[in-house]
Formats: C-alpha cells, structure tokens, sequence
C-alpha cells in the first residue's frame, strides 16, 4: 500500500511576518556583507536555513514554563527541575549548565585535555576542535571513509573506523577521550549506528580512555537508528537514546537543537569527581553551578523541551520527514547532494555543483551567496573556509567534502517554504556556470567562517 501523506503534529498558533526581498536588494545586501550569509542582517533574509541552533520555535508547554523560572542566584529549583529532566532522559547523573554548547566543550576540554595529547573524533566540528587545540590538544580524525564522499549511501556515515582508532590507541600519544558526535554535521548529518557505539565503548573502556559525546542531535540519530538498524524498528525514541548515552562517559549538549530552546546547554557526566572539577570552572567562566549561562526561565523551558523531543515519536519523525521532502526535491532535479539524505538539514556538494571553480576559490561560500541573491534563501558555507588553517604552515586545510548547508529550524517552516528553496536551488543549478570564485578581504584567524569578508574574483 502507498505512504499516505503525513502533515506536521502541531498546529501554528503564532506568526512572525517575513519579507519578500527584490533582486536588485539580495545583491546590495550580499555585497555589504562580504558575500558571507553569516553577515546578512536577518531582515534582509526570506526563508533562514542558516542554522537549526536556536532558531526553533517553543511549544505552548515551554513558554508557560518560561513563567515559572526561579531566578535565584543559588539553588534555583529550575536547576533542579532540569537535573532531573537530563536524569529520566539521558540516563547523566551529573550536569553542568552552560550558555551553550561551546561553553560545555570548553570546559570539558579544559579538565581533560593536556599539551601534546590527541583526540580522536568522528569528524572534526569547528568549534570542538578549537577547544581541543585552544587546550594544547591535536583532533584526529577517525571516522570511517564513506563519510568523505557525498554520493555514497552508506546507512550509517558516522560510524567510528575502529581500524583507525585501534592504530591511534597504540601509538606514542596520551588520548583522555574519543569525542563522538551523534549525527555528524560536518558528514552532512550523518548517523552512528548502535552496534558501533557499543563497540567503540568496549573498545575504549578496555585502554582506559573515555567516550564523550557530543549528543546535542541525538534524537536524530535515535531516529536513523529506529529506521535502520535491525532490532529497533519497534522500539521507541526514547528508549533509544537513553541505549545512546549508555555507551559514553558524559556528554555536550548544545540545546539549541534536539532541546527546542534558543539558548543554553549543558555538560553532563557520571564520575562525580570529573563534575567536581568542571562546576569549579563552570563559576570561573559562566556563572554559579546552579545555573551556568543561564536564568531560571531558560531552564524551565529546557527542562520542558528535553521532556516534550521524545514524548511521542511523532515529533522527530516530522522534523526528520521535512529535510528528506527538501533533499528529495533537489535530488529530482539532478543537483548533487550528500546521501543519505541527513537528519537537520540538506547538504549541497558544491565541488560537484561548481567544477569549473578550484577549491582555492571557495566554491561553498560562491554557491550559498548565489542561492542567496536567487530567492534571499540563506543557507552556509560548510568546505574549505570553515575548515580553516593548519596551524603547522597556514595553508589552507582542504576538506574532502565542498558543501552548502540548509539547515532547517524545528517547526518554523511549511512545505510551502520547502518548495521554494527548491525551486531556487534548482534555478542555481541551471545557471550554475555563471557563479564566479571568491577571494578573502578580511579573514579572521580563528573560527573564520563566522566573520570572513569576500570579493568575487
């Protein structure tokens, strides 16, 4: 029997007008902002696929909760309604609240990391790696090789290559803990398959090295899982993620993503003289343990997100159903995009897109402030410019994979607003060979993706 058609399991109850840009407007505003999405003012922009962090939108349920912040400075029962929601969902038994995600992987990284040490990671994430170097650490890669190519359909592209990590374990190098992130952005937002982490864990906790997780998209990953793997298909969300977190030492979670807040995040984790040692920075760098980088409010309506992402499976697998209509749309019109379609957003191979630009000339960047001045459709750079510069020699790093990222909100957009990214995706497409290279203006020296300014060679 033929998939009827599913519709969203909400219903809007507010609404936020958004503008319609002329042409002539797009290219003043790409221009001004040095052909960096990043720097267009959010007004100038009609449909936002920039980022899924933050940029979700709250239930009913989590902006009651807002009301019922308790802003004390210490002790805040926020704090504890929060704890205990991380508890009954992740499985941690100790948390750290922070900002967001980067302040959980700075401190982490600070209590673990020491000069000389490496890391092994399933594919590096900018600002990850930044705290790893930023403490004296050196990011090793050892994801398996299915992720570097955009075209493979390989299930589970975020798996660990055991090979690769077994051969950096018997190496000269102290490794304090494989970071493991759940659905791989950088991959394209690809999966960990359980039988990996299961066997990535056991292989960890035989040399006495920790598993820490990034598992701020885990519940995507729960769901690829559920969807996959054989003996999950009958088992719940929930139930999934909470077999995720079992396989790890702690965790970093940004909760601007699967926790369906705006801000804030936290570093969970079970050996409480670990916790003890990051609550002391926590005060240095963010606020009380108590409450971190945020104020009660904040935590009421994490505590209520964390609760609400797997009440039902309903919810993540219209999250996840929005980005495969998106990618599957680009796919029939020929335009090449990372396979498996990915949990959070759809990933355009630019290298392929492009052909006729060298890497050198940002063939990302070029493509999302094409699709830009298209439809003022925002999307980012994720390829050469985001990967930076070895610090050994200041080349650039070149990253196998060349790609704009769309990245779709959680319950912002229609199908409607999926339809007309497409439809400008694929007006780029035809027109593609007219997209010229870039060149820097300004370059920062860390994290440049963020502020970087172009020019159009």
């Amino acid at each position: 029997m033929e998939r009827r058609s599913w519709a969203e399991p909400y219903k809007i109850k507010m609404v936020e007008p958004i503008r319609i840009t002329t042409r002539a407007e797009r290219e003043a505003a790409i221009t001004e902002a040095g052909f960096n999405t990043f720097l267009l003012k959010s007004e100038d922009v009609y449909i936002d696929l920039l980022t899924d962090s933050g940029t979700s939108a709250m239930s009913d349920a989590q902006w009651g909760a807002l009301m019922m912040g308790d802003e004390s400075y210490a002790g805040s029962r926020s704090f504890y309604h929060l704890v205990d929601a991380v508890r009954d969902v992740y499985g941690y038994e100790e948390l750290i609240p922070t900002h967001q995600g980067r302040g959980a992987e700075h401190i982490l990284s600070q209590i673990l990391i020491k000069p000389g040490d490496v890391i092994p990671g399933n594919m590096y994430f900018t600002t990850t790696r930044f705290h790893q170097e930023y403490a004296g650490g050196t990011f090793a890669d050892v994801i398996i090789e299915e992720a570097h190519l955009p075209a493979s359909t390989h299930p589970f592209k975020g798996n660990v290559d055991l090979e690769k990590l077994r051969a950096l374990i018997d190496g000269p190098d102290r490794i304090p803990y494989l970071s493991l992130e759940t659905n791989v952005n950088m991959a394209g937002g690809q999966p960990v398959s359980m039988q990996n982490l299961r066997e990535t864990y056991e292989l960890c906790r035989t040399h006495g090295i920790l598993v820490m997780l990034d598992a701020t998209r885990a519940v995507e990953n729960a769901y690829f899982i559920q969807q996959r793997e054989a003996g999950y298909e009958t088992t719940s969300i929930a139930e999934i993620l909470r077999e995720i977190c079992s396989y790890s030492d702690g965790a970093t979670v940004s909760s601007k993503k699967d926790n369906l807040v705006n801000i804030g995040g936290f570093l969970a984790l079970r050996d409480p003289d670990l916790a003890r040692k990051a609550r002391a920075l926590l005060v240095a760098f963010e606020g009380l343990h108590t409450y971190g980088g945020m104020s009660g409010r904040d935590m009421e309506a994490l505590a209520t997100g964390i609760r609400e992402m797997v009440a039902t499976d309903d919810h993540v697998r219209a999250r996840v159903g929005q980005v495969e209509y998106l990618g599957n749309r680009i796919l029939k019109m020929g335009v090449p995009i990372v396979q498996p379609i990915g949990g959070h957003g759809v990933f355009i191979d630019a290298a392929m897109t492009l052909m006729h630009l060298d890497q050198e000339l940002f063939p990302a960047q070029a493509l999302a402030a094409a699709i830009y001045r298209d439809s003022g459709v925002r999307g980012m750079e994720r390829g050469i410019v985001s990967a930076g510069r070895d610090p050994a020699d200041g080349s650039n790093r070149r990253p196998q994979l060349e790609l704009v990222r769309l990245t779709l909100p959680r319950r912002v957009y229609t199908q409607a607003h999926m339809d007309v990214v497409a439809e400008s995706v694929g007006a780029v497409w035809e027109d593609r060979d007219s997209v010229r290279g870039l060149r820097f203006t300004y370059e920062p020296d860390e994290l440049r993706f963020f502020q970087a300014r172009f020019e159009e060679v």
